[in-house]
């Protein structure tokens, strides 16, 4: 099975969870390596100073080739992926892709970390799991 992990550059538990989840037989995409010598897409390789950017400046950034290209990277993987596992805690990027995956009729799963603040609309996934060996449980059931 072809899985997206959505996720945090933050999150320490991102990095097990694709180990995991590759050691049970699935492809996995990781965003922090989409590629062999690729690490992922920074906002600070656009620009070291991106944390205090306007508005006017995000916006225009959105279409510096750097940004196209690490977009590009993860919405291929998104949109060919089976499933999609959002590990929290996360921020937007992965909620938008989660959001994409359940649009798209995507097998979708939420990891629950230790505190989690209540969302009601995890109602729409497919499973929401406690740890990571319920994960690897419901996906194999999902095939």
């Amino acid at each position: 099975m072809k899985i997206y992990v959505a996720s945090s550059w933050r999150n320490q538990i991102q990095q097990d969870i694709v180990r995991l989840l590759r050691n049970a037989g699935h492809d996995v995409y990781d965003f922090k390596h989409p590629s062999p010598g690729n690490n992922g897409f920074h906002w600070s390789a656009i620009d070291p100073a991106w944390k205090c950017w306007s508005s006017t400046a995000f916006r225009a950034a959105l279409q510096h080739p750097i940004a196209e290209d690490g977009f590009s990277s993860d919405m291929h993987a998104l949109r060919a992926c089976d499933a999609c596992v959002l590990v929290l805690p996360c921020g937007r990027s992965a909620h938008l892709e989660l959001g994409q995956a359940v649009g798209a009729g995507k097998f979708t799963v939420v990891l629950l970390a230790d505190e989690n603040e209540p969302e009601l609309m995890y109602k729409m996934c497919d499973a929401i799991c406690l740890t990571a060996e319920e994960v690897i449980y419901v996906l194999s059931d999902s095939e």
